[in-house]
């Protein structure tokens, strides 16, 4: 019996990726080692280490924690700066997409990054991080003016397809609004959602906090987040243009999540907590398993099912 050929690739927009799973830029991704390791992987694309002008230590230690149904952290953007990541892709052989993470300090300094990522011919695209939930400096907030005023500046001068990191929301008008933002611009991509803000986890024995920063508190990730990622999702899926992609992120650990990510209607997935678990292996495990779960519902490809979530009826 000759089994039928099963298409797990995807566009974001018009970049194509061989394998619709990725890491997300918090992973394993901040050194060469790292970097190196996720090349030679099976992803479909590589997401860099949200990046600083300037090299970043991060928080204090212990900043992250793992427990059965998800994680905390509290890292503080530690990178090495934006210089070492272009010269790291620069004499490396690119066989898959980059997609360089930047999280500026400022307005200012995002605008510093992404000129200098459209000078790197190794970029296929950026993903501006405006989600980060551990650090002090508060970049737009809710400000829908401010945040139209900011990408109507970076579209001045931006050439390289962008993508912009969001936070979770929980009310269908927030999606709402920042969607009417979004759709006047050329964004490629969004990335939904980044870890939950302000959580806490508690070490019963010792009657602490598990990790240091913050008083504790920290993002929460992980597959206790999958249900607000999905939601977060399917909402933006029925506000924003059609072109633009949605990258689903938040809960996955199985091919069955990357499947709820789809049917909600992203495009690409990317992976956290169970990339820090698992490493890089976890691409093969999670790209099997896709495999195996649409041939059992006889989809020939992802664009079969995508964004075609039902609404449940009682027969």
């Amino acid at each position: 019996m000759i089994m039928k050929k099963i298409d797990i690739s995807s566009c974001i927009n018009e970049i194509y990726l061989s394998l619709c799973i990725m890491n997300a830029s918090g992973a394993i991704c901040t050194t060469d080692k790292e970097l190196n390791n996720l090349l030679k992987s099976s992803s479909g694309a590589v997401v860099t280490k949200s990046c600083t002008r300037n090299f970043r230590n991060g928080n204090k230690k212990p900043r992250y924690f793992e427990w059965k149904m998800g994680s905390i952290n509290s890292m503080g953007l530690p990178n090495l700066g934006i210089d070492f990541y272009l010269k790291f892709l620069e004499n490396q052989e690119i066989k898959k997409p980059i997609f360089l993470s930047v999280s500026g300090l400022s307005m200012e300094e995002n605008f510093f990054l992404i000129k200098k990522a459209n000078l790197s011919k190794k970029i296929s695209a950026i993903e501006l991080n405006l989600s980060c939930p551990n650090i002090k400096e508060e970049i737009l907030g809710n400000d829908l003016c401010k945040i139209s005023n900011f990408l109507g500046k970076i579209f001045k001068f931006n050439k390289k397809p962008l993508g912009i990191k969001l936070p979770p929301f929980f009310k269908e008008k927030s999606v709402e609004n920042i969607s009417l933002i979004l759709n006047e611009f050329p964004i490629t991509f969004i990335t939904c959602i980044n870890s939950l803000p302000n959580g806490i986890f508690v070490d019963t024995n010792n009657e602490t906090t598990v990790i240091q920063p913050n008083n504790g508190f920290g993002g929460i990730g992980g597959a206790v987040i999958k249900p607000f990622a999905l939601a977060n999702i399917r909402k933006f899926y029925s506000f924003l243009r059609r072109d633009i992609s949605i990258i689903g992120c938040g809960g996955i650990s199985s091919g069955k999540d990357v499947f709820e990510h789809i049917l909600c209607g992203a495009s690409a997935v990317q992976i956290g907590t169970q990339l820090i678990k698992e490493g890089v292996s976890v691409f093969d495990r999670l790209r099997k398993e896709l495999i195996l779960l649409l041939r059992e519902k006889n989809y020939s490809s992802i664009r079969n099912f995508q964004g075609k979530l039902k609404i449940f009826k009682k027969f």
